[in-house]
């Protein structure tokens, strides 16, 4: 059973017939607008892969997904810029400070679950997994750990390359939490980018990197990188469909978001039902770039909310 009870959202006075209501608008013939998203590169692949499906079923619908980091694009979103921000963390205080002071509503969605990777080259046939403390020190602000030897004596006396999410990142911000016990506690002497690819490509190239980002950049990339287990206290376990979905990949997993703001989605048919289609066609679309969907009942229950807040009105 799923560890993630905050994405099992209770029903409450919401009625299975909203649901209906709003799952029966569907895509219309001549539905015409545009959507924005932006923000985290982690959740980039689900959104990219619904956007490319809705444009089959409303061609006259511009749907752009950019790629700015989750940071990055609360920044857009709470400045009213894009209709719908992309995040791999839940949005931070100081950001809802932001959106309020530009009177910005949203909408939390749920959307998917992502286990963190540690890899490493394909070539590194020495490291069979990593400790928590072990990251912790690879990766503590002010680290002395340069060299693989210096994490384990058996292993070589080579240099680390490392790569890593830069700090406009939820992937960056959930990482050091997690790992170190406090956000943004990390050492700056790596490589960082808010675009996955480019960390995927600096691994790849590198004999002695290691690196972390979303899971589903290594789904993509399995003749390119080692995907290293990591031992959270119960033995090492490595991400995949199954440790991801049941919480074994622990503390590692974690959920995925989309925030869409209420003023435009209420306005807005062309957003409306691009964040129908998100949650009823979507979760098809989930494990095919390489995450992990929500039980049924946890998209029946965001498809709820969204309708509550369609009958509710401004």
């Amino acid at each position: 059973m799923t560890k993630y009870p905050a994405a099992r959202l209770a029903f409450g006075s919401i009625t299975l017939a909203a649901v209906v209501l709003l799952a029966a608008c569907g895509p219309q013939d001549g539905l015409t607008g545009s959507v924005s998203v932006d923000g985290s590169s982690t959740v980039f692949p689900i959104t990219e892969a619904v956007a490319e499906e809705f444009r089959f079923v409303a061609p006259n619908v511009r749907a752009t997904v950019g790629i700015s980091g989750t940071g990055g694009g609360f920044k857009r979103f709470c400045a009213g810029e894009i209709d719908i921000s992309n995040a791999s963390r839940p949005i931070k205080p100081s950001e809802r400070e932001a959106c309020g002071e530009k009177g910005v509503d949203y909408l939390e969605l749920v959307v998917a679950y992502d286990g963190l990777s540690v890899v490493t080259n394909l070539k590194n046939d020495f490291v069979d997994n990593l400790t928590l403390d072990e990251l912790r020190r690879i990766w503590e602000p002010n680290s002395k750990v340069n060299r693989w030897n210096q994490v384990r004596p058996e292993w070589p006396d080579e240099r680390i390359v490392l790569f890593g999410p830069d700090t406009e990142s939820g992937t960056f911000d959930y990482f050091t939490e997690t790992i170190m016990g406090a956000e943004d506690a990390s050492r700056f002497d790596y490589t960082a980018s808010s675009d996955d690819n480019v960390l995927v490509h600096g691994v790849s190239g590198e004999e002695f990197a290691l690196g972390y980002f979303g899971f589903a950049f290594y789904a993509e990339n399995p003749d390119k990188l080692r995907l290293i287990p990591v031992d959270g206290g119960d033995g090492p376990i490595a991400p995949s469909q199954t440790t991801i979905s049941n919480g074994t990949y622990a503390p590692l997993s974690r959920p995925l978001f989309l925030y869409v703001n209420t003023e435009l989605l209420r306005e807005s048919l062309a957003v409306q039902e691009f964040i129908d289609f998100y949650l009823t066609d979507g979760p098809e679309l989930v494990p095919e770039v390489g995450y992990v969907p929500l039980p049924d009942d946890g998209y029946l229950a965001a498809l709820a909310s969204v309708a509550h807040l369609l009958e509710e009105g401004p």
